[in-house]
């Protein structure tokens, strides 16, 4: 099976954790950014997280150097366009692409000002390549709801325009609905769709409250709702789609290794599975790696990537138009 020429659709993948090492440099560089090297090796391993992180944590703590070098408006236009290349090179045809406005903002850009530039970025990518995205736009769940709330506020205009929704990313603790659960009710207000990072480091209760008292219509890994009945049950229901991200559930000890990665389970008893990469650069992996994992672990053949197209497709945040479109590329 050819995993790498396969059409594919990513649900999952964070902007700044797929910065290409080589372009941390070239920015670094222009702006006067002082690095700890200009070594492409040296800024890979600190770009990379180990195969082997001691928690979710530790795996986060690769974001700190591509941050610094996307806090100008062409920086972030330019690493919006090339991680679309990358995709493009994957026989990606379409894909979400998150990010926290609010951690670019700190040379004095406006959250909108922002959320522009990674949208020009996208536009640029369509008018070049066959490929096309939208953005997600993460609020962090260390920071406060108040913080939350002028991301939602920043947002809402570009909703429609290139903006389809939002999430709760970062470090994951139990019961962190609870502190945002007016956001989220304001997010569904405005128009956002909903997807929420949980049951990655926490428990499976926090896919449940974030379905349940978040409005949450996909959930980011939720790898812990396997053996907890509730969670299982309601997310099977409702037809929640899990973003599943192979190689990162295993860095971030979401499951023990990649054989404990329960995706064939889900996608056998008919719960919607998506695979991503979560983060091209800091899991250094590709959508055609994460395929050619799945197929050697777990035996997905080439009817199974099919399914998983089809219920990715239907998962997206767009209208019944665009996911039509996207459905054709398998009868081509």
């Amino acid at each position: 099976m050819d995993c790498h020429h396969m059409p594919k659709i990513e649900l999952h993948c964070h902007l700044d954790g797929s910065v290409r090492p080589e372009t941390i440099i070239k920015l670094a560089k222009k702006d006067n950014i002082n690095l700890p090297s200009y070594d492409v090796d040296e800024i890979k391993k600190l770009s990379i997280a180990p195969k082997e992180c001691n928690s979710l944590n530790e795996y986060l703590e690769r974001f700190d150097l591509p941050l610094d070098v996307m806090q100008s408006k062409e920086n972030i236009e330019m690493i919006t366009f090339e991680l679309m290349e990358d995709a493009l090179f994957e026989n990606v045809k379409y894909m979400e692409i998150r990010f926290a406005p609010v951690l670019h903002t700190k040379n004095g850009m406006s959250q909108e000002e922002v959320i522009q530039s990674a949208i020009n970025g996208i536009k640029k990518a369509e008018k070049y390549f066959n490929i096309e995205a939208s953005l997600i736009l993460c609020c962090m769940k260390h920071l406060s709801e108040e913080e939350a709330i002028k991301t939602i506020e920043a947002g809402k205009k570009f909703i429609g325009e290139g903006v389809c929704a939002v999430d709760l990313a970062g470090g994951e603790e139990e019961g962190f609905y609870s502190k945002f659960e007016n956001a989220m009710k304001l997010a569904k207000e405005y128009g956002y769709h909903i997807t929420i990072h949980a049951g990655e480091a926490a428990s499976a209760q926090n896919v449940i409250d974030s379905i349940e008292k978040l409005g949450a219509e996909r959930i980011g890994h939720g790898v812990r709702i396997d053996g907890c009945k509730k969670a299982y049950e309601l997310v099977k229901e409702k037809g929640i789609m899990l973003e599943i991200c192979p190689t990162s559930n295993v860095q971030t000890k979401a499951v023990k290794n990649i054989s404990n990665n329960p995706i064939k389970k889900f996608f056998n008893d008919d719960i919607k599975v998506s695979i991503n990469t979560d983060n091209r650069t800091v899991s250094n992996t590709s959508m055609s790696d994460e395929f050619e994992i799945c197929s050697k672990e777990f035996n997905f053949n080439e009817d199974d990537y099919k399914k998983i197209y089809k219920d990715s497709v239907n998962a997206l945040f767009v209208d019944d138009e665009k996911k039509k479109k996207l459905l054709e590329v398998l009868n081509k």
